[in-house]
């Protein structure tokens, strides 16, 4: 049955002129095309096929050792001729026959591929089938010699197993097949050229999409690397596919990270993301491609973004000396802790709020990334050319946050063309809030009067510690001021819930403060699980601080719980004299251990310990424990020697 106009063709290929003679019967019923049929001698089969390849043929039809070579030595789709269970059938009754035997040893000799399973030809026909497959044409002449010496009656095979057996006197029989197996090959190759001809169809088609998109595209197998690249997105990062297919996309775009390969390869889930590349900003989506449930490849999607233009009033002649001492933003999202799952959501979201212009809400307990995570949004939006400057508010009067955001040298106007963060907005006074609205929604800056007023270009995020729904029901937020903020709220996790993050956190730190201080000190278990479960309510600078007192008060190489325990006790004792049902766990790990709360059994220890001028070798003797043990309990308790 014809599917349509034919692209390729098809050619058979063969090694006796019988085989061409079924193959004309076949065609005489007109359900299959062959395009070119010829005898070929097996010595001659790569020059062959290859002049074959050269007239046209998109798939060739071989058997055996010929259809082996072809496959070796050119990349066009080889069908192979397999005798079918009826063939091998008649050809081992007649094998029986030729024998004379009740029960004959049958050789087969050939390649796997030539044959059906004939798993139950022993017990169906009364023989002894035994087989010898080849892997390349120099095997076959010592699988037949090798049948013949295990005492085959008769040797079935090619024309090398047929003409090695007649020389050694042994019966064979060729392969010869009728006209169901070529047949059913004429099936699989008209099959197997249809599905190339639609996948040709279907790959013409997304080369013409691609080619024709709005889209910066960028094609990924299912290992990541880089297929096939469209010319949008060729100019957008100003290399060609020809530089880029065949890389691995980590390789060629370092920016798309851990989490965004994880997302879309691992998860089958889409990823978006905003990254510069080749100096061009950039907003990617990462789509996977699913085939039967699991990830084949995936499709880049990318759109150019504008950048920011910073331009100096030209009515003021030293804005642009003023804008040049605002420091240039330098952190990045890749900077930021971000192994936890919290994280890597949080940052996603970051990287999708940097392609607006609306403000940002960052909200976190003291000590979180809200700083970083906020510069990492400039320097991934537009603005990444222009300033970036973070303004407090507490501890500063009303007039002096006016001045210090809004005045004619305040921060408002040195970002001009940047990001303007403002941190714990709900300390600005309500005069100050109104500014800040105004700020926000009509971009003008209140200065010290309203003749004052400019229109000004600048983005603004700002940062608190509790949710702004919260502080407008307090009052400590104006309506308008909320309902204006409310919308790109980015709410940072704390270390305690970000155990991967914590841990990274307290070993760079450890390391780095070893380093500056010439030290070498490691934490024994004991110590890093009281840090990993202890609460840290100052986060990132609660911990490094923590850990330089530690480091400069460490007195031996390894830094145990004792010594860990005793410092948390001193540095804050807050955390001793209440707890919350979910500060229990990290409370317990330091809890207070005064001599006058201690059980019995750490009174006696201290005890004998001060008799004993701190032996512990007579401490233990008098208390009846080894040494070993006597060590447990004074790491239990927080006791050293006196």
């Amino acid at each position: 049955m014809k599917r349509g106009k034919r692209v390729g063709k098809i050619a058979l290929l063969v090694s006796r002129e019988e085989m061409i003679h079924q193959a004309h019967n076949i065609l005489q019923e007109k359900k299959f095309e062959i395009q070119e049929m010829r005898v070929i001698h097996t010595e001659d089969t790569v020059m062959e096929a290859r002049r074959s390849i050269a007239d046209g043929a998109t798939i060739i039809i071989a058997r055996g050792l010929q259809a082996s070579i072809i496959k070796q030595y050119t990349d066009t789709p080889v069908v192979e001729i397999v005798l079918t269970a009826q063939e091998m059938a008649l050809l081992v009754m007649r094998a029986k026959q030729i024998a004379g035997k009740e029960k004959p040893v049958v050789a087969v000799v050939g390649f796997r591929n030539m044959f059906c399973d004939m798993s139950y030809f022993d017990e169906l026909y009364n023989i002894e089938l035994k087989t010898y497959f080849a892997d390349q044409g120099t095997e076959l002449p010592v699988a037949v010699r090798r049948a013949i010496s295990d005492g085959a009656d008769v040797v079935i095979g090619g024309d090398t197993a047929v003409s090695i057996a007649t020389e050694a006197g042994v019966p064979s029989l060729f392969l010869s097949m009728t006209e169901d197996s070529m047949r059913q090959a004429f099936s699989t190759a008209e099959n197997m050229e249809y599905a190339m001809n639609v996948e040709k169809k279907t790959a013409a088609q997304l080369e013409t999409l691609l080619d024709y998109s709005y889209s910066g595209v960028i094609r990924l197998d299912g290992s990541g690397v880089i297929t096939a690249v469209n010319p949008l997105m060729e100019d957008m990062i100003g290399k060609t596919e020809g530089e880029l297919k065949g890389q691995n996309i980590r390789k060629a775009a370092p920016m798309i990270g851990e989490e965004a390969w994880n997302r879309v390869f691992g998860e089958g889930e889409d990823y978006s993301l905003f990254f510069e590349w080749g100096g061009t900003p950039i907003f990617a989506v990462l789509a996977p491609v699913l085939y039967e449930s699991r990830v084949d490849g995936a499709i880049i999607t990318c759109h150019k973004m504008k950048k920011k233009t910073v331009t100096p009033e030209k009515s003021r002649g030293n804005q642009k000396r003023e804008n040049s001492r605002v420091l240039p933003p330098l952190v990045q999202f890749e900077d930021i802790l971000q192994k936890s799952k919290a994280m890597q959501e949080c940052i996603r979201k970051a990287n999708l709020y940097a392609l607006s212009e609306h403000p940002v809400v960052l909200i976190g307990e003291p000590g979180t990334e809200k700083r970083m995570l906020a510069e990492s949004i400039h320097n991934s939006s537009i603005r990444a050319q222009g300033p970036f400057l973070d303004v407090p508010c507490e501890g500063l009067s009303g007039e002096e946050q006016k001045d210090m955001i809004f005045g004619n040298r305040g921060a408002v106007l040195q970002v001009q063309g940047g990001t303007l963060l403002i941190r714990d907005v709900e300390k600005l006074t309500a005069a100050n809030q109104y500014r800040l609205y105004q700020l926000v929604r009509f971009h003008v800056c209140h200065g010290t009067d309203i003749a004052s007023l400019r229109k000004v270009d600048v983005r603004v995020m700002v940062t608190t510690g509790y949710p702004l729904s919260e502080l407008m029901a307090e009052g400590k937020l104006s309506p308008d001021l909320y309902y204006l903020l409310s919308g790109l709220e980015l709410f940072v996790p704390p270390l305690r819930e970000r155990r991967e993050d914590l841990q990274d956190k307290i070993e760079d730190t450890i390391h780095d403060c070893c380093e500056h201080y010439s030290r070498y000190h490691v934490l024994t278990r004991g110590a890093m699980e009281i840090l990993m479960n202890y609460p840290w309510k100052g986060n990132l600078f609660q911990i490094e601080s923590f850990c330089e007192r530690l480091i400069l008060m460490a007195g031996k190489r390894s830094i145990d719980e004792v010594a860990v325990r005793r410092l948390l006790e001193e540095l804050y004792p807050e955390r001793i004299l209440g707890r919350s049902s979910t500060q229990e766990k990290a409370a317990d790990c330091i809890q207070e251990q005064k001599p006058d709360i201690l059980p019995d059994e750490a009174v006696k220890i201290r005890e004998l310990l001060h008799k004993y001028s701190g032996s512990r070798e007579k401490t233990a003797q008098a208390l009846g424990i080894s040494k070993a043990t006597l060590w447990r309990h004074m790491k239990k308790y927080g006791i050293e020697k006196d």
